[in-house]
Parts: C-alpha cells; structure tokens; sequence
C-alpha cells in the first residue's frame, strides 16, 4: 500500500507568514503597475518624458518611498523563509529535502520562463529559481553566519553598481550614449514601444523577451541576483529567530517598525533629494543614485515586518487573518492573475490603454485589482484547498495530482 504524498496541511500553515505575504504582494503591484501601464524607462526614471507635475509628482514621491524595491525584498525575504519552513519539514519525514527542494523550484522556473515570454517581461520566479539553486546549501547555518553572507552579497552588488557608476567619466561618448539608451530613450523610441504594446501579441513580444531576457541573464548577474540572495539569506535568518512567525513581543516588534521606517525613509528621501540636485541624469542617477533607494528598501521591508506582525499580535489578527491570509496562500496565482489582468488592460489583445494614464491615474486599477484579488481569494479558498496554480505546481513538484476540494 502506498501512502499518497501530500504537501503542507493547511492546519500546519504558519498565518503570519501567509499575512505577510499577502501585503507583500498588495505593494508589488504598486510599482509594477508603471510597468504594465508605461514605457519601459519610466520605471527607473521618472523624467524620461519630462518633469512629473501635481499628483503624478506626489505619486511617484509615494511610491518612490514606500514601494520601490521594499515589497520585492519584503517578497524575497519571505522566499527565502519558505526554504527552511520547506525543507525543515521534509527532513522532520525523514526523505530527501534537497530533491524535493530542486524539483519544486525546476518547475517554479518553468513557470516563471512561461510567465515572462507569454504575458509579461517583468517577472521575478525565474530570478528566484536560480537563485534557490545555492541557497539550499544555507539552510544549516546559524542566523548569525545567515545575516554575514547576506551584508557580503549585498556589498558586492553596490560594489558593482559603483564600480560601474564611476567608471562612467573615462567611457568614450560613444559608450555612454549606448549605456543610457534605456535610460532616456529617444521621443521616437518610445512612440514605437508604445505603438507595439498597444498592438497585438506578436507585436510586443520582441520588446517583452528582450528585456526578460536581460533581467534574466546580465542584469541577474551583474545587480540582481546578488541582492535576491542576501534578501532570501535575512528571510532565513529572520524565520530561524522566529521574528517572521509573530512569536517574539509586541515591544520588539514596535521597535523593529521604529527602526526600519526610520532608516528607511532617511536613506529613500536623501536619495530622492540627490537625485533630483543631479536632474535624474543616467551619469549619476543610473548606478550611483539608484544606491540610495537599494541602502534604504532593506530597513523599510524590516519596518513592514514590524508592523504586520505586531498586527498579528493584536485586535487586527482576525481581521488580517480573514482577508490577507487567503491573498497570501494564493500569492502564486495572485502574482500571475495581477500580470493577466493588467496586461489585458493595457496592452492589445486586450483593451490597449498602454501610455494613456499617469502615475496618479494608475492608483485607481491598483485599487481595483486589489479589491478584485482580496475577494476572489476568499471565496476560492472558501472551496478549495489550493489556489489554481499552487494546485499546479504541488502537484508537479510531488509529481502526483493532489486533492484540491
């Protein structure tokens, strides 16, 4: 008799973790939304078609604050989380962590490859496929040796950025011109990439599988890949102190929000404040400016730790537990059904509203898809055990179709 191989029981989940999450996930959308909606430099550069006024300044201040880079680490972090609670409890059942742990992320590679080429470039799995390649070889060490190789990742990549940010003044006009391409991209260029989105598929998908590529290959190895890292290596550590489990006291957990908020916000702001006395220019703002916002999302994902868990310690945790939870034990499909909807939106083969709407405008399809997200999330799991593409992928990492009623 064969005993039917079943991934983690829902009674066994750790709701904080699936709280934390879900707020993650609600803040990725935030700046992913400038890519569904908006040509490629507008991500990195808020002047790349002038001088941001009115609310549209005051968003992009927001954002730049709040949500660059700090959600994508606060999502990091938690995967790298995932990996001890995952493969701790294989271990516990005495089989092989490490083939299950490679399986799971060959398939989460997969789905990323999928997800990047068919519906859009910006996708993050495949980075952290890759990624969880060497981290499995963390998983023994101590929080203290955790928290030391991820400040020495995370060294390397502004050592890069710098290196490269520096080096600019002794590149031949030529060179330079070719490296800010993307940065301040012609008028022409991003009537052609606007042109394309809005067309149909076919159309847009030399732009979407050149810049995954890209993120995929020199951009994971030359920035990237190392921050993903030492992001995973604190969500290892930090889970291993049981800091992301709310098990420590609300007291600390007030002072960790204290302190990374106000880290944070003083790095984003004095970033801000360099960036905009060098007028966002690609010479500084490229490489050595985007080090300001690098220094400071780090904190503020701390802080976000802080304030959900001292949430999940007080009168809000039913409230979380009831409408984050279920967003954040579907976060694959979330994150996936967010690219759908919004790629549907904006480019052509849907409603094909590419480069119509500003940085304030973009707020009111974030509200809606979260609202949209939030509900769905309930009523599914109020049905079904998984959601459709963690039903998916559970069932290609134990290579046996599980139960999902």
């Amino acid at each position: 008799m064969t005993t039917k191989k079943q991934p983690t029981a829902n009674a066994n989940r750790i709701i904080s973790l699936d709280i934390l999450r879900g707020f993650a996930l609600l803040g990725i959308l935030i700046m992913n939304m400038t890519s569904f909606s908006m040509p490629g430099a507008h991500y990195l550069n808020p002047m790349a078609e002038g001088l941001l006024e009115g609310a549209d300044k005051w968003a992009f201040y927001f954002s730049q604050l709040f949500a660059n880079q700090k959600f994508m680490s606060l999502f990091s972090i938690l995967f790298g989380a995932g990996i001890i609670l995952m493969t701790s409890r294989i271990e516990q059942s005495g089989k092989s962590a490490a083939k299950r742990h490679y399986f799971r992320n060959f398939w989460l590679l997969l789905i990323g490859l999928f997800h990047a080429y068919v519906i859009w470039h910006g996708d993050i799995l495949v980075q952290y496929a890759l990624c969880s390649i060497w981290l499995f070889l963390f998983r023994k060490k101590s929080p203290k040796t955790l928290f030391i190789w991820a400040a020495i990742f995370f060294l390397i990549n502004i050592f890069i950025s710098l290196s490269g940010g520096f080096s600019i003044p002794s590149m031949s006009t030529a060179e330079v011109a070719d490296m800010c391409a993307s940065w301040q991209p012609a008028t022409e260029k991003i009537v052609a990439e606007t042109a394309a989105y809005r067309s149909h598929w076919l159309a847009h998908f030399p732009y979407r599988s050149t810049t995954a590529f890209g993120l995929e290959t020199y951009i994971f190895l030359l920035g990237i890949g190392w921050q993903i890292t030492g992001l995973m290596l604190v969500g290892m550590g930090l889970f291993k102190t049981k800091i992301l489990t709310a098990e420590r006291s609300i007291s600390f957990y007030k002072k960790m929000m204290v302190f990374g908020f106000s880290i944070g916000l003083a790095f984003g702001i004095y970033g801000l404040q360099q960036n905009y006395a060098h007028n966002w220019s690609c010479e500084y703002s490229f490489l050595i400016g985007s080090q300001w916002n690098f220094l400071g999302s780090v904190p503020m994902a701390l802080g976000y730790i802080g304030i959900i868990m001292w949430g999940c310690k007080s009168s809000l945790f039913p409230t979380l537990k009831k409408w984050l939870a279920p967003f954040g034990r579907m976060a694959l499909t979330n994150y996936l059904l967010q690219s759908i909807i919004a790629t549907f939106i904006f480019y052509g083969h849907g409603l094909g509203l590419f480069g119509t709407i500003g940085r304030a405008e973009q707020w009111g399809y974030i509200l809606g898809i979260w609202l949209f997200q939030i509900l769905f999330s309930k009523w599914w799991l109020g049905r079904f055990k998984f959601g459709p593409f963690e039903w998916l992928w559970r069932s290609l990492t134990y290579w046996e179709v599980q139960s999902i009623k």
